[in-house]
C-alpha cells in the first residue's frame, strides 16, 4: 500500500469531504478520488460508498484509517530516530489548560528562546476535552491535561504522567466547624452548604459528586468560574465551598481543609501524537516542563495572587 494514498484515506476520514482533502494535501480533488480509487485496488475491497453528494467509509474502511494512522505514526518514528541528533528546531503546536500555560508552558517557552531560538512554540490554552481533539485532528503536536485521581481518564498512548498536586477544600473563614476531612461524619457537616465548580469542565462536577457520594447525598452547585482566584475569591465572600489544588491563591477568609477520607490528587499529562514524542523539539520541551513542575512542586508558590484557571 502506498504511504500518500493511505494519508490521504486518514485526512478524508478527518476532514469529511475531498475538497477539505485537496485543500489539506494540495491534490485536486480529482486527484483525491484517483488516489482512493488506487488504494481500493491495492487492499482489495471497498472503502468508500457514495453518500448523498460526499462520501463516507465502510466498514473496511474505518478498519483500515486505523491502521494507517499506527503506519504512519511509525513511518514518523523512524524517520525522528534517523534524524534524532539535529539541532532541534520548526514550529511546535501546544496545547495546554491555563494554570499548565501559565505556570509552566511561559517559562519553558522563554528558556527555549534563549537557547533553542530555532523552535517556534504556537501555544493555545485549551481544556482537555479540545487538546484531545485538537491532537486527534493533528492540529496540535503537544497536549497539557489534566484529571483527577478519582475521575481518572481514559489511559491514553503518548500520555505521560508530569506532576501530581493534592486538592483541598475551600471554605468560608466561620461557618464550617472543622480542621480536615477524615471521615463520612465530617462530610455531613457540609451538606447544606452551596458549591462552586469550574465552568468549562464536567470532571469538577463528577470529583464533587463522588467525594459527597462518600457520605450518601448529592451536592447542590451554585456558582460556577473558570479562574481557581475568582473562585476563591466567591468563597471568601461567603458563596459557597470548593474543591481546588493546594497551590490555590491564599486569600483572607478562606479557610483551607486537607482531606485525608480519600487521595484526591489533580494529575497533569502531557499527551502527542504516535511517533511524535522523540521530535527533537518535543523532547527538549518535554524535558523542560519536567525541570519547571518538579522546581516548582520542591518549591511551591502558594501566595500566587495572579489569575489561574483550572
Amino acid at each position: 500500500m502506498d504511504l500518500h494514498r493511505l494519508n490521504v484515506l486518514v485526512e478524508l476520514s478527518r476532514r469529511g469531504t475531498m475538497r477539505a482533502v485537496a485543500d489539506a494535501t494540495g491534490y485536486g480533488t480529482s486527484a483525491v478520488s484517483q488516489q482512493l480509487t488506487a488504494l481500493e485496488r491495492e487492499v482489495g475491497t471497498t472503502l468508500l460508498v457514495p453518500d448523498g453528494r460526499r462520501v463516507r467509509l465502510t466498514a473496511a474502511g474505518r478498519r483500515l484509517v486505523q491502521h494507517a494512522e499506527t503506519i504512519l505514526a511509525a513511518v514518523a518514528a523512524a524517520e525522528t530516530d534517523l534524524s534524532s541528533d539535529a539541532e532541534p528546531h520548526g514550529n511546535l503546536r501546544v496545547g495546554s489548560y491555563a494554570t499548565a500555560l501559565r505556570r509552566w508552558l511561559l517559562p519553558a517557552a522563554e528558556a527555549l528562546q534563549r537557547t533553542h531560538p530555532r523552535v517556534q512554540l504556537e501555544m493555545q490554552e485549551r481544556e482537555p476535552a479540545e487538546v484531545q481533539q485538537l491532537l486527534s485532528d493533528d492540529l496540535l503536536d503537544v497536549g497539557l491535561v489534566y484529571d483527577y485521581s478519582l475521575v481518572p481518564a481514559t489511559r491514553q498512548d503518548g500520555r505521560q504522567l508530569l506532576c501530581t498536586t493534592a486538592m483541598m477544600l475551600a471554605v468560608p473563614g466561620d461557618g464550617v466547624p472543622l480542621d480536615t476531612i477524615t471521615n463520612a461524619t465530617d462530610l455531613a457537616v457540609l451538606r447544606d452548604h452551596p458549591w462552586i465548580c469550574n465552568s468549562r469542565g464536567a470532571d469538577d462536577d463528577e470529583l464533587t459528586h463522588r467525594l459527597c457520594a462518600m457520605a450518601g447525598w448529592v451536592p447542590v452547585v451554585r456558582h460556577r468560574a473558570d479562574s481557581i482566584e475568582l473562585v476563591i475569591d466567591m468563597v471568601a465572600a461567603g458563596h459557597g465551598i470548593a474543591l481546588v489544588p493546594v497551590d490555590a491563591p491564599r486569600v483572607v477568609g478562606v479557610r483551607r481543609l486537607p482531606i485525608t477520607i480519600a487521595t484526591i490528587h489533580r494529575r497533569t499529562w502531557s499527551l502527542t501524537r504516535p511517533g511524535r514524542a522523540r521530535w527533537p523539539a518535543t523532547a527538549l520541551l518535554l524535558g523542560i516542563l519536567n525541570e519547571n513542575m518538579a522546581a516548582d512542586q520542591r518549591h511551591p508558590a502558594n501566595d500566587r495572587t495572579t489569575r489561574q484557571s483550572w
